[in-house]
């Protein structure tokens, strides 16, 4: 905004405080007001039940994987087609959100999108096929993309700035609260003997009934009502979620900043083009999608959505066990998720989201020495019994390359720790759980018989693999997991909110996709250290990212971030150590540098 802009020229309309600050971290927040309404808190929990969603369905389809795939004789293709269409179907709709938001607004949004993930709830729990299971997911995505960018926005606007990025990152840790909650519920229907995933994925229709019901009780954000010149209704629900607050200080500067901002946007034409042709928007818009683009580079989903999965690679032979195991990673997730809450508005988004990034590489290359260490030990294979069907299985000679190939499976004998009589056998073309042929085919349960082995080696490093995803989850929770979110919600000017933010969780959705629909393939090709050696690099290119281009936005009104943009794209990194902190005030007629009796610099 030119008027907004850290010069003396500047012209301003009213009497308020602006607080300007540069790329590294904030100083004090000035004015805070204790006396928060309850009402601001009913809000950001009716709001973060879209976040409880998302969670609930990523977390709840890694136990209801383990199930699908046998009851329905699912290949590594239609496994990665369940997970990623959903993921697909929120990049389209969160996209798309932008336009409905503009339209419609904030709260007319979240109800739409909370009616569509019911429906689509109700079509997973009748599914009779996988074809039907297929159009359940990508409803249930629908839902999913339009609730993940409006949720941040909404939370953010009804916010005040110094609870706001603790508000925001509670959408975030109802999502890790879903992840959590839906890997209890696999854990307690796994021992059903057959359909338990139905009710895995069903039991997300109660949330979503709640949120659609508790939100026709909530007023729309005033930002919005006053881009719509609804300036009556603006004020009256600024004072209802204010509380005994005066109001007229926020509401002029709301006001004021929606004039000049249509003022300099141009006023007219798509949104989009208009953010393209402003370059303090443009830069705001390359670090929200960067942000969004190494959360899902960094692998989140794939642990999330394959944790179980993952357990099972690394040895852990029971479903049961490897579902049950999930439930501690989520609760790890939830828990540093509430760190973060705590941390937000106290350490500041860069730092956060910085060490948070070194903490998740470490985590990922933790895992791929699991893994590694794995494979170095993978028994071999010690018998080779004859192949009338000729397939590929007969010409692996150890466990590891013989797990890669989703058509063969290991079967073997044990005593203690040592394997003996191994062989690499094709799998049953109806169900993973036997053999197609020989002694692993009609398995018993006496001690005696054969143990077959079917994505998994026998292995005595799976304690690294668990300890690797936990350590992951503690770093990557309290920061890259909610901070993507939070800092999208703040950088954008009110014209370009509901546009930037389905940009950049449009980023996130069609990431998540690429990651989610390619992991398994990845893993067969690179081996499953090779795929998390790759996670690891990337998270490395996150971090230089970060450190060059993310500002600290902590404590700043919504109204006033725009400055931090106003210089070169990515110039954060050079000048955080070296520019000071320098706090505006405006008054009638101009900004000024405050005397020493009005405010001191931050260093």
């Amino acid at each position: 905004m030119g008027s907004r802009r850290q010069t003396a020229e500047d012209h301003g309309d009213g009497d308020q405080s602006l607080i300007g600050a540069s790329c590294g971290d904030s100083g004090d927040i000035l004015d805070r007001d204790p006396s928060t309404p309850r009402v601001i808190y009913v809000l950001a929990f009716l709001s973060a039940l879209g976040g409880f969603l998302f969670g609930y369905d990523t977390g709840v389809v890694s136990g209801a994987m383990l199930l699908l795939k046998k009851e329905m004789n699912l290949d590594a293709l239609w496994q990665e087609l369940l997970v990623s269409s959903t993921v697909g179907a929120a990049a389209v709709s969160a996209l798309g959100g932008g336009s409905l938001n503009g339209w419609l607004g904030r709260k007319v949004c979240i109800m739409v999108a909370s009616f569509i993930f019911s429906v689509g709830g109700i079509i997973l729990s009748l599914s009779p096929d996988k074809v039907v299971l297929l159009m359940g997911r990508i409803t249930v995505g629908l839902g999913i993309g339009i609730a993940s960018m409006t949720v941040p926005v909404y939370i953010a606007e009804v916010s005040p700035s110094h609870l706001r990025g603790q508000l925001v990152t509670i959408n975030t840790l109802f999502i890790t609260g879903g992840q959590f909650i839906a890997s209890v519920v696999d854990g307690a229907f796994s021992y059903m003997s057959h359909d338990g995933w139905r009710y895995m994925l069903g039991l997300s229709v109660v949330p979503a009934a709640l949120q659609f019901v508790g939100f026709f009780f909530v007023p729309e954000s005033p930002r919005w009502l006053l881009q719509k010149g609804r300036s009556e209704e603006a004020r009256r629900v600024l004072s209802q979620i204010r509380g005994e607050q005066d109001v007229d200080e926020e509401y002029n500067s709301i006001r004021t900043s929606i004039e000049e901002e249509e003022k300099e946007a141009g006023g007219g034409g798509l949104v989009i083009l208009r953010i393209f042709r402003h370059p303090p928007t443009r830069r705001a818009l390359v670090v929200g999608c960067g942000l969004q683009m190494f959360q899902q580079l960094s692998g989140i989903n794939t642990v999330m959505y394959y944790s179980a999965t993952i357990l099972q690679m690394a040895g852990v032979r029971d479903d049961k066990q490897a579902i049950w195991l999930t439930v501690a990673t989520s609760a790890t997730n939830f828990v540093f998720t509430l760190v973060g809450v705590w941390l937000v508005e106290r350490v500041g988004r860069r730092k956060l989201t910085l060490g948070s990034l070194i903490g998740t590489g470490l985590s990922l290359a933790l895992l791929a020495v699991g893994f590694s260490l794995s494979a170095q030990t993978s028994p071999p294979v010690s018998l080779h019994p004859v192949d009338s069907q000729n397939s590929t299985c007969r010409l692996y000679g150890s466990c590891e390359f013989c797990m890669l190939d989703p058509y063969c499976g290991f079967c073997y004998r044990e005593n203690g720790t040592r394997v003996y009589d191994s062989s690499c056998v094709p799998v049953d073309h109806e169900t993973a759980d036997h053999a197609a042929w020989g002694r692993c085919s009609n398995r018993t349960e006496a001690t005696s018989s054969p143990i077959w082995a079917y994505n998994y080696c026998p292995t005595s490093y799976s304690w690294i693999v668990l300890m690797g995803l936990i350590l992951y989850l503690a770093f990557f929770a309290p920061g890259m997991g909610p901070m993507p979110w939070t800092v999208n919600s703040e950088i954008y000017p009110l014209w370009a909110r509901s546009t930037g933010n389905a940009c950049s969780a449009g980023v996130n959705w069609t990431f998540n996709v690429l990651v989610s629909l390619t992991f398994l393939h990845v893993a067969q090709f690179l081996t499953y250290y090779g795929a998390f050696f790759l996670y690891t690099g990337l998270v490395v290119l996150g971090l230089l990212f970060v450190m060059g281009c993310l500002p600290e936005t902590q404590g700043l009104q919504l109204e006033d971030i725009e400055n931090l943009f106003t210089g070169p794209l990515c110039s954060c990194g050079a000048s955080s150590s070296t520019r000071r902190n320098v706090h505006y005030i405006r008054v009638k007629g101009g900004n000024h540098l405050p005397s020493d009796n009005e405010s001191s610099d931050v260093e």
